[in-house]
């Protein structure tokens, strides 16, 4: 890939990144109220009503609206609360749909699974503010992180930089989380949120793929090979997205939808992360320049603070995360600069 077409592919990531940011700022208008947990004694709760809790199922209009409590031994829905009222989950009927998608999202016990979020989340509660946080500063990380890349690597020949950049515009695609809660607000069909989900699953791995080839790139790479890599990377990707199940009704409460294998992925993502920086680490000893050391520190940053971002869900975790990730990725495309910036 030539410098040009190089310089071309920043500019389409800007742009790129800018529409996902547009898309947050306007998806924001409709989620951010979901976020607000009803209180049962001001949402007029009623008795002897019928209520839709599912989407997709048709409604009646004109009916009160009410939270219900799940019976797990008779399995019907009941405000044991409230009334001595049961109904069962073939006949329930809602007209406000943000009274269902309140339910629906802050009855949701399962959290996101990550080292620090585990740790977190024993002392703090979700809070879907905090996520929203977290979405937010991805997508802006993605752009003004591109527009940098483009301003200081326009003239600079980096073979490193191209995937640093994928990496970078990875972020943008943070925001088809946001496809959650619009969905349980629009109740539209699901098989979008499921396309939505494989987008978002493929869009992490490719990120993942980068970083590593990134490494393996200033190990030795040929640079003429470039497209051959990326075309991998991308068959790589879609292997593991398109074999992978995807629980459409069930997600955890950083808006990520729950997908098969977990443990298996997070070894991909470990084994993709320690190769990642062994490679820098071997750069730096076959280059003889300790900048690649740096390099290796920037990533480890990087990663831990993309970690920390993308599986957040109380607010811990969105500063340390997006200043991590910010950091560590400006030290390791600073060193990278400098390092090619003389040859």
């Amino acid at each position: 890939m030539t410098l040009s077409e190089r310089n071309t592919f920043f500019k389409v990531g800007i742009v790129f990144c800018a529409i996902c940011t547009l898309f947050v700022i306007a998806a924001s208008f409709f989620s951010i109220p979901l976020y607000q947990v009803k209180d049962p004694g001001k949402d007029g709760f009623h008795q002897g009503a019928e209520y839709n809790l599912f989407p997709g199922m048709e409604y009646i209009p004109d009916q009160p609206d009410y939270i219900p409590h799940q019976d797990s031994e008779s399995n019907l829905y009941q405000i044991s609360e409230f009334f001595p009222y049961q109904v069962t989950d073939h006949v329930l009927y809602q007209t406000d749909l943000s009274l269902r998608t309140n339910y629906s999202l802050h009855n949701n016990e399962r959290r996101p699974v990550s080292f620090i979020q585990t740790f977190t989340g024993l002392f703090l509660g979700n809070n879907y503010y905090a996520v929203h946080i977290a979405i937010i500063f991805s997508v802006l990380f993605s752009l003004i992180g591109m527009w940098l890349i483009h301003s200081f690597f326009e003239r600079t020949s980096a073979p490193e930089i191209l995937y640093i950049a994928i990496f970078t515009i990875s972020f943008a695609l943070e925001a088809i989380r946001l496809i959650l809660p619009l969905h349980l607000n629009f109740n539209f069909p699901s098989v979008y949120v499921r396309f939505a989900s494989r987008v978002l699953l493929f869009s992490r791995f490719f990120c993942i793929f980068s970083l590593f080839t990134a490494g393996i790139c200033a190990a030795g790479l040929e640079v003429q090979k470039t497209r051959n890599v990326i075309f991998i990377m991308i068959i790589a990707s879609l292997v593991i997205t398109l074999g992978v199940p995807i629980d459409v009704l069930n997600w955890d409460t950083s808006l990520n939808m729950v997908s098969g294998f977990p443990s298996m992925f997070r070894m991909i993502e470990l084994a993709a992360f320690f190769t990642t920086v062994i490679s820098f680490f071997i750069a730096a000893n076959i280059r003889g320049t300790k900048e690649y050391t740096y390099v290796a520190i920037g990533i480890i940053l990087a990663l831990v603070g993309r970690n920390i971002l993308l599986n957040t869900d109380n607010w811990i975790g969105p500063v340390p995360g997006i200043l991590m990730l910010s950091f560590g990725t400006w030290f390791l495309c600073s060193k990278l600069h400098k390092i090619h910036l003389w040859l």
